[in-house]
């Protein structure tokens, strides 16, 4: 795998609180991602090629030197330069034949680091000022994702800095592939200044279609966004973490049996949390959300899921047994079908 965890600052807050496993001995495990996004996840050779194509200028030559160009951006403790990259990989992305490729890799990447199953997600309208059509996007994407061996599927995200007719016509395009690979839809960009309620429309017309309903949510704005996205519908809350400042807001959470997609070197990354041994997670654990770990951006974070999970049992006082009852959750939380997740259950039990 290429999106590697280097010695990371963020994740070596002092003397590690408990035994942990290797992370070898993680990416043996069978795992679950949910939350992944495929313009944050490339391989750095697979970006210097794809820039190459594009005539693209990468800020370095080697993919050695691009990953270290990632993990700089990733501690610098500037939002400005952790999405710095995302400019370069959607540029990169921009054809059927990138799209294809990055899909096909990531689902291989995170086979090959232990996935049992897996859910990724882009943004198409992303790729339409570049040229490529959105509905090409997501069928390249779908294309990659099925060459793969790993049972994953797509979610079809829309950007909550549009306007509502906008998004809603990314959720009427998400629906027209149902039965094709999207799984599931959700709005992601920036948070303050952009509720979710301004997108009803949209989350309407998604759970209509039959997808699966997650929203970034409760990261860079206040809690009380994680319960606004519930009473839209939302099943899954990307991050999250906010919830955790009211204990109201907390019980609501819990008794909704929403499912948090939390990812924690991501949350230092963008300044949501100072440090990982001050991160939410432990307590989101013992207030008895429901929840598991997950990568949010391989690449810019220069992360894997055998990793973070090392790290959180580093840094966190959660055991293996904890964790990996979280990837369990993770599972019945999935928007793929019950005979995949069936399957990917019955590994983690004899695991």
């Amino acid at each position: 795998m290429s999106a590697t965890n280097k010695q990371n600052p963020c994740l070596t807050d002092g003397v590690p609180l408990a035994p942990v496993l290797e992370v070898a001995a993680w990416s043996a495990r069978p795992k679950v991602l949910l939350h992944e996004h495929l313009d944050g996840g490339l391989r750095p050779q697979t970006l210097l090629d794809l820039c190459r194509a594009r005539g693209l200028t990468p800020p370095a030559a080697t993919a050695e030197a691009l990953g270290d160009w990632f993990a700089a951006n990733a501690h610098a403790g500037s939002l400005e330069r952790y999405l710095a990259g995302f400019a370069l990989t959607v540029g990169a992305m921009a054809s059927a034949a990138a799209c294809e490729r990055v899909a096909f890799e990531a689902a291989e990447d995170a086979l090959a680091d232990g996935c049992v199953l897996a859910e990724f997600r882009m943004a198409p309208s992303l790729f339409a000022p570049l040229g490529l059509r959105p509905e090409a996007a997501i069928e390249a994407l779908l294309a990659g994702l099925a060459r793969s061996a790993l049972p994953c599927g797509l979610i079809v995200c829309a950007m909550r800095t549009d306007g509502p007719a906008c998004t809603a016509s990314v959720a009427r395009m998400a629906g027209r592939y149902a039965d094709r690979g999207v799984v599931g839809f959700d709005l992601a960009g920036a948070e303050r200044g952009f509720p979710a309620t301004r997108h009803r429309e949209a989350l309407h017309l998604a759970n209509d279609a039959g997808l699966g309903l997650t929203c970034h949510a409760g990261e860079a704005d206040d809690g009380h966004r994680v319960i606004e996205a519930i009473r839209l519908g939302a099943t899954r809350i990307g991050h999250g973490i906010r919830v955790m400042d009211n204990p109201v807001w907390v019980e609501q959470a819990r008794a909704a049996g929403v499912h948090f997609e939390v990812c924690p070197s991501s949350n230092v990354h963008t300044g949501a949390v100072r440090r990982l041994a001050a991160h939410p997670f432990g307590a989101m654990t013992a207030a008895g959300l429901h929840l598991s770990c997950s990568t949010d951006n391989r690449l810019i974070s220069q992360v894997t899921l055998s990793g973070e999970l090392a790290a959180l049992q580093a840094h966190q006082r959660l055991s293996v047994a904890t964790l990996m009852a979280q990837q369990a959750d993770a599972v019945r939380a999935s928007f793929l079908d019950d005979t995949v997740k069936a399957a990917a259950l019955a590994r983690i039990a004899a695991a």
